[in-house]
């Protein structure tokens, strides 16, 4: 019988206690959001139309740990500490001297990781005695994690779902409902934002900064609801570092040390997760390790993106943020990763990225599809099409390590299951996907609005 190790799982007690707040090691403090209505510096009592007190305290603070409340720890260990796996079987098929380790976010309700901040925010919210949230979600995982949460606490959750994704992924919805949210397609006749993108276009496939449009409408018009975000700000990246914080512990128990971090990237939570506290480690320790964001070549704001002030959504109602952005006004084409699909970046990101501390790099949808039925085949586990773009990355790195006859230790994030997303898979499987190549005049086109400040 084998002896080799497959996969090192924590006990609950080891559990973090603490997320990680990577601003507290930055060199340069991060660039202020601005009102989009002034022009000026948002402040708290501004904010608090959408955000409970406590998430803008977290949004604000360079504190570097903060504390994760029992409450919050007791969700959270429905399913955490997630297993790190060894994709032994991968390496074998790829016939690499790299190891590849995939930290296995799956497990959790949704499905993916996103429930790791959608706890929290409903947590925070329930104290400060929110009846609503208001939400949006591209492919879905995000809704359906903060309806959990909602039906969870006893909060009513609406969700904005993008329409081309509404449309591929009809059982993320039917789950969504399930736990009790309440889902419409965007664009949508609720909003004065979607309403104008329907009488521009009738056939819209939507986005996400169009979603967030309407969340965010939704929920300043409504004295009972706020505003929840799944991903891009700093509190969603704070909440998520307890997937790399288990991971750095989950290494020691292979008695290994990463040489390189890989996980997706849309709007930056998920990838953020994994990395930030390797990049603390970084930054603070000396290591070296390679922290790789990657997206697709249909959405490339971190490759090809402009580094400026842009709004977070469509309708320019979200604060204004410095991040990499194809504009907001950027329409993806309706690729199946529909978590991915997001015009923007994370101004933490975006920030490591133009400081050099972090890599970024993009990938087209079909060879993405066909690294994730490699890793299915070998590995078992179905990904989701968002997950796959950190796979092909992967194997990529992987394949490099055999072409040089080099041991590589090679992390990344499996963000989710790709069970409701077999039409997906089904297109790929019968040769019906395309990729979208993107012409430089398009995305010149998107960057005409950006706000002035």
């Amino acid at each position: 019988m084998s002896s080799l190790m497959r996969k090192a799982v924590l006990p609950d007690k080891d559990l973090p206690q603490k997320w990680y707040n990577i601003v507290a090691d930055l060199k340069n403090a991060p660039q202020p959001m601005y009102h989009p209505a002034t022009g000026q510096p948002a402040t708290p009592e501004q904010m608090s139309v959408l955000f409970p007190n406590e998430i803008l305290k977290q949004e604000m603070s360079s504190e570097r740990w903060i504390e994760i409340p029992d409450e919050v720890q007791d969700i959270l260990k429905l399913w955490r500490p997630s297993p790190l796996q060894r994709a032994v079987a991968l390496e074998k098929a790829l016939d690499t001297p790299a190891e590849i380790y995939y930290k296995w976010e799956g497990v959790s309700p949704a499905g993916s990781h996103k429930p790791n901040t959608a706890i929290p925010q409903a947590y925070y919210n329930k104290k400060e005695g929110t009846k609503r949230i208001a939400t949006e979600t591209g492919a879905g995982q995000w809704g359906s994690s903060l309806a959990l949460a909602g039906s969870l606490f006893g909060i009513e959750v609406k969700v904005y779902m993008v329409r081309i994704s509404y449309d591929q992924k009809p059982y993320r919805r039917m789950l969504m409902e399930t736990w009790g949210g309440k889902v419409v397609a965007s664009p949508s006749n609720e909003t004065k934002a979607g309403r104008e993108a329907l009488a521009k276009n009738p056939s819209h496939l939507g986005s996400l900064g169009l979603a967030i449009s309407e969340a965010v409408e939704d929920a300043a018009g409504r004295e009972d609801t706020k505003y929840a975000l799944g991903s891009v700000l700093n509190h969603v990246c704070l909440h998520q570092t307890i997937i790399g914080l288990e991971t750095q512990k989950q290494l020691a128990m292979f008695d290994v040390e990463a040489d390189v971090v890989i996980g997706c990237h849309g709007g930056g939570s998920n990838f953020a997760g994994l990395a930030f506290p390797f990049v603390g480690a970084n930054m603070t320790q000396g290591k070296k390790v390679r922290c790789i964001a990657v997206e697709p070549s249909s959405c490339p704001s971190l490759t090809r993106g402009t580094y400026a002030f842009d709004y977070g959504d469509t309708a320019g109602l979200t604060p204004i943020m410095k991040m990499y952005t194809l504009g907001h006004d950027f329409v993806p084409p309706g690729i199946h990763a529909g978590g991915l699909r997001y015009h923007g970046a994370s101004p933490l990101v975006s920030q490591l990225l133009h400081e050099g501390l972090i890599e970024a790099r993009s990938v087209n949808q079909i060879p993405s599809f066909e690294a994730a039925v490699q890793f299915a085949r070998t590995e078992g586990f179905l990904p989701a099409p968002e997950s796959s773009h950190a796979i092909r990355a992967a194997i990529d790195e992987a394949l490099e390590a055999k072409k040089l006859g080099k041991k590589r230790v090679i992390v990344f994030n499996l963000s989710g299951h790709g069970h409701f997303d077999l039409t997906s898979y089904e297109k790929f499987l019968k040769g019906e996907l395309q990729d979208y190549p993107l012409p430089d005049a398009d995305l010149k086109a998107s960057l005409g609005g950006l706000p002035k400040l």
